[in-house]
């Protein structure tokens, strides 16, 4: 089976921004389509989503980034075979001929990548994740099992996602006391509706924001967490046992002039941050924080792992931006133990394989994450459950960019009998 057409769309994300779709279409009329989504808080060095500029969509159209590829990338990729998404993946870096795919753009590239490897599954009609495990296994890492993932659900926003007085970009909850991927996303809800509930007594606005979660005029991550603990309580869960949390700071954003810069004009040295967070834990079941300190900050993040890598999950989005070079360093000077995946961070599904064998390699876990410009593409639903990553991140369990993640996780839970380890894979 080989590519006979390419064609590409300009489509709308989540927030009603540009991003791209990609259809391939083969000699044999298989067909498969790619959407990318597009981030908001970005680390610096992530692979370039080209934009047109000039006046369409505020200058974030992507009309002109298809043109160029319909010219002259398309053409070099008619002909090639179905199969091998290495192969597929190197050629599109090939082409593009630049590290961090800025000539023709990571958007439409990984639109591609992400095209053919839903191709490559429809060819030897296979479910999608049973595709991704199996060739991740045969390529990648051959010890790897499928398994459900452990929602890591957003469900109070601050930061760059909500328009409020909260520093802390994302407040999480895992629901880390069941059996079944089915009965933890069921507690996530209950939680979620009871904070609603708990927010509409207190006379907070019960709107949601980019990632489905509410975003209260609050200011200070123990009100958020607070909220959330007599939330769990009232759903009839207990905190920690039940359910514990889980807090994305996105530090970078914070930073200003080498400190840490709070709502209320509160400045915090690296050190200041993490004894911060150290106290957090303390008071409260925090079972993972994802960007602690500044991407550039790896001098502080040596110290934040040696504070609290040994009993929280530290993971690096930002910090490593899904870049298994970048992720090397940071295994070599012992910084974080865990990784955030975004495809659209790196460019290519290839790529993206290679820095989640990394991890495992080196006992890093891997969190598969959303992007909060998303799209009804459900890709990373069958990519946490192929290559066995234990954990998702995909945001609350409202808006249907968000929902059509865990729905197609329900649907893969109730076709497969896979384990799901809960709070063993926080441990572990």
């Amino acid at each position: 089976m080989k590519i006979k057409a390419i064609k590409a769309f300009e489509i709308l994300d989540s927030r009603g921004t540009p991003t791209i779709a990609a259809l391939i279409d083969t000699d044999d009329d298989f067909k498969e389509i790619g959407f990318v989504p597009s981030g908001a808080s970005t680390g610096s060095r992530e692979a370039i989503e080209k934009r047109d500029g000039g006046n369409n969509f505020d200058g974030k159209g992507v009309a002109q980034v298809i043109k160029n590829a319909e010219e002259n990338l398309f053409p070099e990729l008619i002909g090639m075979k179905i199969g091998s998404q290495v192969e597929f993946d190197s050629k599109l870096i090939e082409l593009d001929g630049t590290k961090n795919k800025k000539n023709f753009g990571a958007n439409i590239i990984l639109s591609l990548s992400l095209a053919y490897c839903k191709l490559s599954a429809s060819a030897e009609k296979k479910p999608l994740y049973e595709y991704i495990h199996n060739y991740f296994r045969e390529n990648f890492f051959s010890e790897v099992k499928m398994k459900m993932p452990l929602p890591m659900m957003n469900i109070l926003n601050g930061g760059a996602h909500a328009n409020n007085q909260l520093d802390f970009q994302e407040f999480m909850i895992q629901p880390v006391g069941f059996s079944s991927f089915k009965e933890g996303l069921i507690c996530g809800v209950e939680v979620f509706n009871f904070l609603k509930k708990t927010l509409n007594k207190k006379g907070f606005s019960t709107a949601v924001g980019d990632e489905g979660g509410f975003a209260p005029g609050i200011d200070s991550a123990e009100e958020a967490l607070d909220l959330i603990s007599s939330s769990i309580q009232e759903a009839g869960y207990e905190v920690d046992k039940d359910v514990t949390f889980a807090l994305d700071c996105a530090a970078t954003e914070l930073l200003k002039n080498k400190a840490y810069v709070f709502s209320n004009n509160e400045k915090l040295s690296s050190d200041e941050l993490i004894e911060y967070l150290s106290n957090l834990a303390n008071k409260y079941p925090i079972t993972s924080v994802e960007d602690g300190l500044d991407e550039n900050d790896w001098v502080g993040w040596e110290s934040l792992t040696k504070k609290l890598g040994k009993k929280t999950q530290l993971v690096g989005d930002d910090l490593f931006v899904t870049n298994k070079d970048i992720l090397q360093e940071g295994i070599d000077r012992n910084i974080a133990n865990s990784v955030l995946v975004k495809i659209n961070q790196i460019g290519t599904i290839s790529e993206t394989f290679e820095t989640i064998c990394l991890a495992y390699q080196h006992n890093y876990k891997c969190v598969i994450s959303h992007r909060s410009g998303e799209t009804e593409d459900n890709f990373i639903a069958d990519l946490a459950v192929g290559t066995g990553a234990g954990q998702i991140k995909t945001g609350a369990p409202s808006r249907s960019d968000r929902t059509s993640k865990y729905n197609r996780l329900l649907m893969i839970d109730a076709m497969e009998d896979l384990e799901f380890l809960g709070r063993q894979e926080l441990i572990n």
